[in-house]
């Protein structure tokens, strides 16, 4: 690298790149012109000495040091952006944040945001993306993402990275989703059950052969899926069991029996890579999703 000092509107060029994919979406995002965008990526690369993008076919896609380049950018610009607040705490916050979590914690907690931040902060513009926890992670540390909303459940917990910032969310007990007439009875009983899991997450089949061992037995694990609701309907047509979160409104022919020997309860956490909280809209975001 040369002895020039970066220009730190160059930075967010190259950031806003790695966040949108396109030199043309980037000039749409700030107001400015494709050759424009591409001449102030080129000088950037000629500050720091080495090569920031390469061709794609029509498009170009970031070099490891572009990307390498970008992840510094988030938290130097966060800095910047801090300090400009400090001197005019009136400033209104702006941009795009982008979030990668788990269907419920979207529709719980995310969606209600959204809403309220649209009225307080409209400058902020956030996309959504539905992801499983190890998924939002790995989108996470490849800074495609700004945010993950992700869950373990207290007999699995996750293991957190040493640049991981966490926030307690909300949490819920889950309990064993059965056919509507069945009563409750003790989990042995279940030990010849076909059983349903997660197709994207380990976490609930992690808890239930704890739990299983518990009682003395290995589950029959037949079907994998994703969705709750199509849980429900293999356990009405009686295809298999499975955990269900209680207090949901399951389908009609369900019903989700209490698990108390141990207490199974799924916890909800925002996640931001360490640092990046201090860039305003993101941290607007958490401030509403924390509230």
């Amino acid at each position: 690298m040369n002895d020039a000092a970066m220009d730190v509107r160059r930075l967010r060029l190259l950031l806003e790149l790695s966040r949108l994919g396109s030199m043309h979406e980037v000039a749409a995002e700030l107001g400015t012109t494709t050759s424009a965008v591409s001449q102030g990526i080129a000088a950037l690369a000629r500050e720091v000495g080495t090569p920031l993008v390469e061709p794609d076919g029509r498009r170009v896609r970031l070099t490891p040091a572009g990307h390498r380049l970008a992840e510094h950018a988030v938290a130097i610009l966060a800095s910047v952006e801090a300090a400009r607040l400090d001197l005019d705490p009136a400033a209104e916050p702006a941009g795009v944040v982008r979030v990668a979590g788990f269907a419920t914690a979207i529709r719980r907690s995310l969606l209600p945001a959204m809403d309220d931040l649209a009225r307080t902060h409209p400058g902020i513009e956030v996309r959504v993306h539905e992801y499983e926890p190890l998924e939002a992670f790995d989108l996470l540390a490849r800074d495609d993402v700004d945010l993950a909303l992700t869950y373990d459940y207290n007999l699995a917990p996750s293991s957190w990275r040493s640049d991981h910032d966490v926030a307690d969310l909300w949490s819920v007990d889950w309990g064993l989703g059965v056919p509507a007439r069945e009563r409750r009875a003790p989990f042995t009983s279940y030990a010849e059950r076909d059983w349903i899991v997660n197709s994207r997450n380990t976490a609930d089949e992690e808890v239930l052969r704890m739990l299983a061992s518990m009682a003395g037995f290995t589950p029959r694990v037949v079907h994998r899926i994703d969705a709750l609701e199509l849980v429900d309907d293999l356990i009405v047509a009686g295809r298999g069991i499975g955990l269900l979160p209680r207090g949901r409104a399951s389908r009609r022919g369900v019903r989700v029996l209490p698990l108390t020997d141990p207490l199974v309860t799924m916890r909800a956490y925002a996640v931001t890579r360490r640092g990046r909280d201090r860039w305003p809209p993101l941290r607007a975001v958490l401030d509403r999703l924390t509230a």
